[in-house]
Parts: C-alpha cells; structure tokens; sequence
C-alpha cells in the first residue's frame, strides 16, 4: 500500500505539472490516503483543475478541498460583469438551451437554476461558468425533466460502464430507485469512482447518484 508520504510527492509532482498553476500556491496534507488541498489561487477554474489532477494519482482515496479564490485587484469583475459574460458564454455554447437557464451572481458567486433535459447539459453549463474571470464558486441547482425509467436506465448505464476503457465494470453494482442511481463496489482510483457517476449521470431522467464505491487499490501496483 502506497504510504501517505509517498502520495504527498505524487500529489506535488502532478500539481507542478498544471501549466497554469503554481504549486507553491497549494499546500497539501495526507492522512490515511485522504488530501486535503490548501492555499489561494486567482481563478475558479485553477482550483477546479488542482482538485480534478489530484483525483489521478494513485493511492488518492478522497479530496477534500480548501482553496480559496483571490482575484487581484485588477482581475477583479463586478456581478454585473459576471453575469453579463455568463449569459454570453451559454448562448454560444451549442449544447446548452440558454433560455432555459437563469443566473444570478453575488459576491462573485454564480448561482444556476432551470430545468433541462440531460444531465451533461447540466454539467456543460456549469463547466462553461467556471471558466469565466472573476468567478469565485458556481451553485448549480438546474434539475433535470425526463423521467426515468428504471430498468432501462439500469441496463444503459451498466453498458456505459462495460464500454469504458477507465473503469472496469464487474466489480460495480448499479441500482435505480426512480430519480436516483446508487452505486456500489470496488474502483481502483479516484479519477475511476468519478467516471463512474458520469456515466450514471447521463442515463435520462437521472437527477441524483448515490456514489457508494469504494477506492481498494491491487497491492501488485503499491
């Protein structure tokens, strides 16, 4: 099993990696294969990405995330300007029906809300607001209006899991309750226990996944 140490170096190693992040920035703490990240960086979209790395290295069981967001202040954007480019960067991404999402900033905090069809449209919107100067968190609160179908939902992501060259779909139970997936088993990463609620995620009509999977690493790879 890797020692807590060990992740500590793989953790600042994959951090120096980030061409836009400075590692001295972030500070990190292991215990029991769970890192917590501290420090400030001046965009939400670095410490999005600092926190998205960590998750591939392995011996990572958990992330447990603290860094802040401090724009100079020359970087600085009043709400009104953030919500101004938010609504600009929606309508010109393709995939995302901008009339069906409403914004509201404060405090340089965005806050979403709509309903939409699929759950990557979801995910997209979000992805594309927090890449956006000035932000400092997104709230996504967009729900989801297709309704499930248990049993076909259950089939679909069981077989979204098998096609996925990251995940090795034996070891994971899918279960649907109406709305709501729940996943249980063994992944060997992070990064794999996030691949799985994707692929959860982008069955119809789900608004909610349970992600009970455990990180259990094979000792040959220690």
């Amino acid at each position: 099993m890797k020692t807590d140490l060990k992740i500590k170096e793989d953790v600042l190693a994959e951090l120096e990696w980030l061409p836009d992040i400075d590692e001295t920035e972030i500070g990190v703490i292991v215990k029991d294969g769970v890192v917590t990240l501290k420090g400030t960086v001046d965009t939400y979209a670095k410490k999005i990405a600092a926190e998205k790395a960590i998750g591939n290295v392995y011996g990572v069981k958990a992330v447990a995330e603290d860094i802040q967001v401090k724009y100079s202040s020359n970087k600085g954007k009043t709400d009104t300007d953030i919500a101004k480019a938010a609504v600009e960067s929606l309508k010109w991404n393709a995939s995302i029906p901008s009339d069906a999402v409403k914004i509201k900033v404060e405090d340089a905090w965005v806050y979403l809300t709509g309903e939409l069809s699929w759950e990557y449209q979801k995910r997209a919107t979000e992805s594309a607001i927090e890449k956006l100067n000035g932000v400092k968190g997104v709230i996504n609160n967009i729900t989801l209006k297709k309704t499930a179908q248990p049993y076909e939902v259950q089939n679909r992501i069981t077989k979204a899991l098998q096609r996925s060259a990251a995940l090795e779909a034996k070891n994971i139970t899918v279960e649907v309750h109406g709305h709501t997936v729940k996943l249980t088993g063994t992944v060997h990463s992070v990064t794999e226990k996030e691949e799985a609620r994707k692929a959860a995620f982008f069955a119809p009509g789900i608004t909610k996944v349970e992600n009970h999977l455990v990180v259990d690493y094979y000792p040959e790879y220690a």
